[in-house]
């Protein structure tokens, strides 16, 4: 399979790694006519590699590797094309960089849980920061913070469009699994893109999101619906996240109930934060919330 051109100097390839959680697979992009800027490699399967490196033509290299954020579908082939190509793996910092000082102490105090899918091994070769701009022949990138999904996402703009990564996809939300996953910082970074005025995103997974402003705003009133059904529920009484969670996803694939779980716990995280609910003994996923 050749690599699809999405309009003029991009083109995607997707790995084969279709699941629940990914839907068809993990989208690599290809940015540039000579020099190839790739942003999320994915995952560590041999063929994507292979299929990767064919799709460079005779005058093609690549000379950047971007990574949106360390999970095992996006970060784990970065080392390897980098070894057969010579280009730095760029990314924020490696996997527990960037938490915030409520999500380290969850992290140190243990019993929250986490980690799932969480490429332990990924270290960048550069650190790259908000607001800095990664340049290649005929072409550049802006590097954009977009914490939530997990501390060390960014996004990439180009061209007026922007790969969102994780943060915002068109046919589902973010997993967000404290202390990787942080609501509050994730509903921040969707206020900010919603602001930017991109004129269409590419997600990590799935096709493009043509109305992103648009999407953004769905996607924090999906969180506030939400947070009113977990608030709702509460008021029957203390519960833990995962009574809460077989309270308010009825009709949910067995398999995503875990996920689910972990995203009701990031936002009995942020209501504690915000001293709407408080939990007993201490917070921790086996702990019971109550209403503040």
């Amino acid at each position: 399979m050749t690599a699809t051109l999405l309009e003029p100097g991009l083109r995607r390839i997707t790995a084969p790694n279709p699941s629940p959680m990914t839907l068809h697979g993990t989208n690599t992009f290809l940015v540039g006519e000579r020099d190839i800027a790739v942003i999320d490699p994915g995952p560590a399967i041999e063929s994507h590699l292979h299929r990767i490196l064919d799709a460079l033509g005779p005058d093609q290299r690549i000379s950047h590797i971007l990574v949106t954020h360390s999970h095992l579908d996006h970060s784990p082939l970065a080392r390897p094309l980098s070894e057969v190509t010579g280009a730095p793996v760029l990314a924020a910092g490696p996997s527990e960089w960037g938490r915030s000082p409520a999500m380290r102490k969850l992290a140190d105090a243990g019993g929250i849980g986490g980690g799932e899918g969480v490429d332990r091994e990924f270290t960048p070769d550069r650190m790259v920061t908000d607001g800095e701009v990664i340049t290649g022949d005929g072409w550049q990138i802006e590097v954009v913070s977009t914490p939530g999904h997990m501390a060390n996402h960014l996004s990439f703009a180009w061209n007026g469009a922007l790969f969102s990564g994780d943060l915002v996809m068109g046919w589902s939300t973010s997993l967000i699994s404290p202390p990787d996953g942080d609501l509050t910082a994730f509903r921040r970074s969707l206020t900010r893109l919603a602001a930017r005025g991109d004129r269409l995103y590419y997600p990590a997974h799935g096709e493009a999101v043509q109305d992103p402003a648009l999407r953004c705003r769905e996607l924090l009133d999906h969180r506030a619906g939400r947070e009113a059904q977990i608030l709702t529920a509460l008021q029957s009484g203390p519960a833990t996240p995962a009574e809460l969670t077989a309270r308010i996803y009825t009709d949910l694939d067995t398999r995503l109930v875990p996920v689910a779980e972990r995203n009701v716990l990031a936002h009995l995280i942020d209501l504690v934060e915000r001293n709407m609910a408080s939990a007993h003994p201490s917070l921790a996923i086996s702990a019971h919330f109550h209403t503040a």
